[in-house]
């Protein structure tokens, strides 16, 4: 940057420092500092180091460029290294202890499970994380943990930038002996435009990632005396591969007058195989005479495949009074399909099959939803009302068949199959204050909202209806006590609302020795969460402190019970109520010149009551539970970095059982060349000897029932990312005149 007649600069600075060369000079700013030269000055250069993460009234603002390990991976490689986030060997990852976790992108909800939409977002691609756990009541009730909203890169102002990054992964080390290799490859590209009066942003990917895995179980039932062990091992892998096609278009039309417009299109395509042999024993109690002793090899193959369509439509008006009038239109088309396929056979050879059954779904959706939001200026602050309308239908076909092992024909299994439809309409409004006076800044709000569910079998005469009013109030506060010294408080009430895999009343055979089945009487799990913190925040670093306490009334949870003497049905059930009394804290600091260093932490005590399967199982569990993210990121030189991180999650108990830890590091060399080029070197899950890296045992048991589960995937994963980014500032661009877009998914 160059201005022969410049004499002052000022920035906002909102890193922990800037280096700033003048006229070849070396000074360093810190935050709200102002440079005076008396002399013209003919050259500034800056470099700084941004803030991992700052926080706001509402929200903690993570920067996703200071995670390194991530880079060319998705948006799951992200958000797991946030403070009070964790991850399980399954990819499911929580806030708080709960996957009840609202995604949005770029602040529009989405309707996907936060899991499989985060699962399709490049990491390459986000720009900051923004995790609110005791949202405004602007915003959806829905997300029992809060809200994670995933802003993407934009483009510079009044030019174009262009991005390429690729990304491959070596020859797996640790491969399991499974049939085939894992394979690991993807691309991102981003363009983005911008002129005094255009916006354009344009991105699409292709990421191929494989994991090589393994399975070991044991499982046993007893009924009528008769005691039954069927363990089991072998291959559990994943072949996965998905793309996706982003935009979005912006347009200011005047001053007072703004129309944007979005459009994702994506696709996502898992296969997972597991290849086991299991070890059938049944043996009489009584007379403790063996019944029999079978094994047998058993094929598993579950597909699933999404096929993804959003769009939206923006129109802000200002009025001369200092008020916004915003009107929004989303539409989100879904198709999902997939099959599980089961084969047995006395051995690997496939020629002496036992029994073949397959259940296949097709599940389409639709859905849409009709914003309008009022923002008017007052003294110190603003007011806020808005109402809603969403609308989601969704059709299920189901089938279930069994071979006729000897011939080629097929019955179909009754209790496996069927047509379902569900439907979701929901009417809200909402009505806040937003005030800073002085030293204090608040929020304070009430949401209505009026839920509509409704299911519907083809086998059934009746309907399934789930009417329900609620009222969600939210207050926040954030009192500066002293310069960088922060105290605050929240209160907010939220629901996590049933999925409609949930409510599928019908059988999928997941496993030989499992049937997964959903409850359309689920009822939602509404939960408050009351909370009081601080933050302290110096030149080189930040620390806040968090303790919170959860009321939850319905926990959902997937229990066990027994379906036959060798099969473990698992069902989605309404199990109690819950107490959860925890504390999360967040330290990020610059030890020294050349190591920056950043730790998030959560503890917390989860207490469960209630019963199961019409009060035959009691339900009272209890443990803590603690997990552990940090990032230390080492500089070696002025262009290469290494970090190197670790996610940690405690062992906690689960209604009919406990699931064992899981860990995870991960290291990485970042080579840059200025601000153009960028090649990264990952070492994921890495692993020495006998450490149980990426690899986590699932317990459950019940008078009539054991199992244990150790699901263990693949460790030392090298990939390599590079990166290209180039900008061109005050270029004058030529745009179409309608464009692409993307704001949803």
């Amino acid at each position: 940057m160059s201005a022969a007649y410049m004499s002052r600069i000022s920035l906002a600075v909102v890193a922990f420092f800037f280096h700033i060369q003048i006229n070849g000079q070396l000074i360093i700013l810190t935050k709200n500092d102002t440079i005076q030269s008396k002399k013209p000055l003919t050259s500034v250069s800056v470099k700084g180091t941004r803030k991992i993460n700052t926080s706001k009234l509402t929200k903690q603002i993570f920067s996703a460029d200071q995670f390194d390990v991530a880079k060319g991976g998705n948006g799951i490689d992200l958000i797991k290294n946030l403070p009070a986030v964790s991850i399980n060997a399954e990819g499911t990852f929580t806030m708080r202890g709960s996957t009840g976790i609202q995604v949005l992108l770029n602040g529009k909800p989405i309707l996907l499970d936060a899991t499989s939409f985060l699962s399709q977002i490049p990491a390459n691609s986000i720009d900051k994380i923004e995790v609110m756990n005791t949202p405004s009541a602007n915003f959806d009730a829905d997300g029992r943990a809060g809200i994670i909203n995933i802003i993407t890169k934009e483009g510079i102002a009044n030019g174009s930038s262009y991005n390429i990054n690729l990304q491959g992964g070596l020859p797996c080390i640790n491969c399991y002996e499974n049939k085939n290799d894992p394979t690991r490859f993807g691309a991102d590209i981003g363009l983005s435009i911008r002129s005094s009066k255009w916006d354009v942003n344009f991105a699409t990917n292709y990421l191929r990632n494989d994991i090589a895995g393994r399975r070991d179980g044991d499982a046993s039932t007893l009924i009528n005396n008769i005691y039954i062990q069927f363990p089991s091992n072998g291959e559990r892998s994943y072949y996965r591969y998905s793309y996706s096609i982003r935009a979005n278009i912006t347009y200011t039309i005047n001053k007072q007058n703004n129309l944007s417009a979005g459009f994702l299109q994506s696709e996502k395509t898992q296969f997972r195989t597991a290849d086991l042999i299991y070890n059938n024993l049944k043996s009489n109690l009584t007379t403790n005479n063996i019944i029999s002793n079978t094994n047998y090899f058993n094929q598993n193959l579950v597909n699933k495949y999404g096929r993804f369509l959003l769009g939206n439509i923006d129109y802000t008006h200002a009025f001369l009074d200092k008020s916004t009038l915003i009107g929004t239109v989303l539409f989100e088309k879904a198709l999902l399909n997939g099959f599980t396929n089961n084969l047995n056979l006395l051995s690997n050879l496939k020629k002496d099959s036992l029994e073949f059954s397959q259940n296949t779904g097709k599940s389409p959706l639709n859905a849409y939803r009709l914003k309008l939001d009022y923002v008017k200026d007052i003294a110190d602050g603003k007011i806020e009302a808005g109402i809603q309308y969403r609308d989601q239908f969704q059709t299920g076909e189901y089938l279930g068949v069994q071979a006729i092992i000897g011939t080629s024909q097929y019955i179909t299994l009754p209790e496996f199959s069927d047509n379902i439809t569900i439907t979701n309409r929901i009417i809200s409004g909402y009505f806040q204050v937003i005030q800073k006076k002085s030293l204090w800044e608040y929020t304070v709000g009430l949401r209505y909202e009026y839920a509509n569910r409704n299911f519907k079998a083809a086998k059934s005469i009746n309907s399934i209806p789930l009417l329900q009013n609620n009222f969600f109030p939210n207050f926040n506060l954030l009192y500066q006590v002293k310069d960088r010294y922060k105290l605050k408080a929240a209160i907010a009430r939220r629901v996590q609302r049933n999925t409609n895999n949930e409510l599928n009343p019908y059988f999928e055979r997941e496993h030989s020795e499992t049937l997964e089945q959903g409850d359309p009487y689920l009822l939602p799990e509404l939960a408050t969460t009351y909370e009081i913190g601080w933050i302290k925040e110096w030149n080189k670093g930040s620390f806040s402190h968090t303790i919170y306490y959860q009321a939850i009334k319905n926990v959902i949870s997937r229990t066990n019970n027994v379906y036959n003497d060798s099969i473990i049905r698992r069902i989605y059930t309404n199990s109690g109520n819950a107490d959860l009394l925890g504390m999360e804290a967040g330290l990020t600091a610059k030890i020294i010149s050349w190591w920056q260093l950043y730790i998030g932490a959560n503890l917390y005590h989860y207490s469960i009551k209630g019963s199961l399967f019409n009060n035959s199982v009691i339900v009272n569990n209890s443990n803590w539970v603690f997990s552990i993210n940090t990032n230390h990121t080492i500089k070696l030189s002025p262009s290469i970095n290494t970090q190197f991180t670790l996610n940690y999650l405690s062992e906690k108990v689960t209604p009919q059982g406990k699931d064992s830890y899981f860990f995870q590091p991960n290291l990485s060399i970042k080579k840059s060349w200025g601000n153009k080029y960028l090649l990264t070197f990952q070492w994921q899950n890495i692993a020495f000897g006998n450490m149980k890296t990426n690899q986590q045992r699932i317990t459950t048991s019940g008078k009539d029932f054991f199992t244990s589960t150790n699901y263990i995937q693949e460790t030392n994963i090298m990939m390599i990312n590079f990166g290209i980014n180039i900008n061109q500032v005050n270029k004058k661009a030529k745009l179409p005149i309608s464009e692409f877009g993307e704001r949803e998914f």
